[in-house]
Parts: C-alpha cells; structure tokens; sequence
C-alpha cells in the first residue's frame, strides 16, 4: 500500500500541472512515434501503438494530432529516429530513482540527466543499480462507479491479473508485464476503455520523506520531468499524511 500511496502523490501533483501539456503532447508523440515504427501503424494489430493512444487521450490531445503523429511516423521520410534509454541513480535520502527516455542524441540525454542527478543531492549509477528494487508491471486503472468491488476483482484474476486495489475513487489493476496487453483488452471488453493503462516500475518497498526531504527529492523529479527527452521517472518514497498536506498547502 506504501508504494500505491506514494504513486497517488504524484499523480495528484502532475494532475495539477496543467501548464505542461505542450510537454505532454512532446513525449506522447515520441512515444507514437517509436510505436509505430516498432510495429504497425494499425492500433488493432498494435499493442504498444494502442497503448500510446491511451496515454495521448489521458492528457487529452486532439485525435487528429494522434493521427497526424502515426501518419508521420509511418512515412518514409519519417522524421526523427528516437532510441528507447533507461537512467538509474539515487536522489536525496537515498532515494532510488527510475528515468526513462526517448530520444536522438544519447549523449546529451545522459548529460541532462547525470546534471539534474548531481545538482539536486543524487548521483546517477549505472544500468540495474536500482532496479532491483522495484517490479515492472502492468497498471490498468478505472473509475470506481465503472464496476463493484467484487465485479471488477473477478474479471481482473479472470483476465491473468495479480491484484485489484479500489477505493472510492478508482480500481487499480495490476499484473506481470508479460501480461499487460491480454489483461487490458480483456478489462476494455468487458468495462470500456480504461482511464489509463500502462507499463511501470513499481518500488517493492518504500523510503518515508519527512518535509524537508521530500522536498528536495520532487525537485529532482521535476527537473529530470522538465526535459524533453524523459518520459517517466519512479522513485522508492512515500509521502506520509502530514507531509503530503504540507506540501500541498
């Protein structure tokens, strides 16, 4: 529950930075972009692609951007050419932090990102230094008046999901990585399309941040989230009540 806890925390913060949508829309079309040239242009024969898709109706990009990134991803001319990077270190605290990251120049990406990590109280590490500690799994969320408890619990372990933990605001479905396609289109069967539904890390156990810490460890968050190259960052922390309401005040 720590680490489901601290993943509300961020979401809750990045859901209210609404300034960043360009940002958004940046990363969601480079996301489009290597899925179709990983694969197909079609969604239907596309899981990634279909996936990706998702993510660009979560920040709410207009459908014919989404359409105009896959047409131009699957031209011949193309455009830009990105490679999939993965960045491991610890923050402040000690804190064990996940970036990932698409992009053109692997040089100036892992610049950025060993800057960020040694100006803000971290220090990158190298590939697998951290992510020992966290599981890689599929996260299908829903609102929670789609479905009961109880409904939503039996079509998740019908599906080949682990676990369902709802509360009065959503289900959040969770499942092996191998996994994640056929239990989201199962769920997208039976309960519409999902609010969301990716690929994570998730931390296998937590750090508590008092204030102060905290502080200093979403700073870092948010300046490796501030480049253009990264598109998503984990961290081990967990925000106790107190703190959470502090920093929200």
């Amino acid at each position: 529950m720590a680490g489901h806890s601290q993943f509300k925390n961020i979401m809750h913060r990045k859901g209210a930075q609404d300034a960043k949508r360009a940002k958004q829309f940046a990363k969601v079309i480079r996301e489009i972009t290597v899925s179709v040239r990983s694969g197909l242009p079609d969604p239907a024969s596309n899981p990634r692609l279909r996936a990706a898709i998702s993510a660009a109706r979560e920040v709410n990009m207009p459908k014919d951007t989404v359409d105009r990134a896959i047409k131009k991803a699957s031209g011949a001319a193309g455009g830009d050419d990105y490679v999939e990077v993965r960045y491991e270190g610890y923050g402040p605290a000690g804190v064990a932090i996940i970036v990932e990251a698409l992009t053109d120049n692997r040089n100036r990406t892992a610049s950025d990102v060993r800057a960020a990590f040694s100006k803000h109280g971290g220090s990158m590490g190298e590939t697998n230094s951290v992510s020992f500690m966290f599981q890689r799994l599929g996260v299908v969320s829903y609102p929670a008046d789609v479905a009961s408890e109880d409904d939503m619990l039996e079509a998740a372990i019908e599906a080949g999901a682990d676990n369902v933990v709802s509360d009065e605001e959503r289900h959040e479905v969770t499942c092996p990585m191998e996994a994640f396609f056929a239990v989201r289109d199962a769920l997208e069967a039976r309960f519409g399309e999902p609010q969301s539904a990716r690929i994570e890390w998730r931390p296998e156990t937590t750090t508590p941040l008092d204030e102060e810490k905290a502080r200093a460890v979403l700073k870092l968050i948010d300046v490796l989230d501030e480049s253009d190259d990264v598109q998503n960052v984990y961290a081990n922390f967990d925000l106790p009540e107190d703190v959470a309401q502090a920093l929200a005040a």
